[in-house]
């Protein structure tokens, strides 16, 4: 995900077709000598192992796509978790191998849309969407819209003490899990209208809470700071509940993380209120 991507500093590029024009007070121009250089860096070779696991991510995500368009839906959904997986992978190595590089920041986004834009919301198209014909499509696209904007305003602005609105690779594990699930259960009750109006209402809810601004905790405050050692305890326990039931273990880890923001949210502002009264 570009969350777990982003260099520390990131200067703006001057467009090539305006290389030789003056600078607007206020505006930061990056010198010549430097996008020279960035150019003959890329030319050299880029950081491989971070980028690696980036293709991987993305190979998962196109996989979830072409296995949701010929039916595999169970293939595509586990295609995606798997892409969350190497997606939280990748910015964790880059940081800790110290070959973070702008161009691992552009190419991961890219990956995470695919991934997490464009996968998911055909994965709920082929699923349950196309039951609602047009309406249907329009909250696929929605989704999908939501998810480019989600990456575009973290690019812009990267935030990580604590996440504007929900991640998008946690976003796309609320409805990959959801359809793991009722693969997995072999649940032989029919996708009636009764069942695919709540289900399509939740495709809609989880895009308009990537582009919220409610507040979610980021897990990069765990590399910040020491944790207790029970802690790591319950992180051996969840393992291990995983390993039990991964659909459904992994199905309430991404609803309940979905729902905490609201929740907190919620709180946060009936605490306010009797504060004030």
């Amino acid at each position: 995900m570009a969350e777990h991507n982003q260099p520390p500093n990131q200067s703006s590029e001057m467009s090539d077709h305006h290389q030789d024009a003056p600078a607007v007070a206020g505006e930061k121009v990056t010198p010549i000598s430097e996008k020279i250089d960035e150019r003959a860096g890329l030319r050299r070779g880029v950081y491989l192992l971070p980028n690696l696991i980036t293709t991987g991510a993305l190979f998962s995500g196109f996989y979830a796509i072409i296995g949701a368009m010929s039916g595999a839906l169970e293939n595509a959904a586990i295609a995606i978790i798997i892409a969350g997986f190497l997606d939280t992978l990748d910015g964790r190595i880059a940081r800790m191998t110290n070959t973070q590089s702008e161009f691992g920041v552009q190419y991961d986004s890219l990956s995470d849309l695919v991934a997490f834009g464009v996968a998911p919301a055909v994965l709920m198209f082929s699923w349950v969407l196309s039951d609602l014909g047009n309406l249907g499509w329009a909250i696929a696209f929605l989704y999908m819209a939501c998810a480019a904007l989600r990456l575009a305003r973290f690019n812009t602005n990267p935030d990580n003490s604590v996440f504007y609105g929900l991640a998008s690779p946690m976003a796309a594990g609320v409805l990959a899990t959801s359809v793991w699930v009722w693969m997995e259960k072999e649940m032989q009750t029919p996708l009636t209208l009764e069942l695919v109006t709540p289900i399509s209402a939740v495709t809609a809810g989880i895009a308009l809470l990537m582009v919220s601004n409610i507040l979610y905790y980021s897990p990069k405050q765990m590399d910040k700071h020491h944790v207790p050692f029970r802690y790591l305890l319950v992180v051996v326990m969840l393992f291990v509940l995983i390993l039990l039931d991964p659909p459904v273990v992994l199905l309430i880890i991404a609803f309940v993380y979905a729902a905490s923001g609201p929740v907190m949210a919620i709180a946060r502002k009936v605490r306010s209120k009797k504060l004030t009264e």
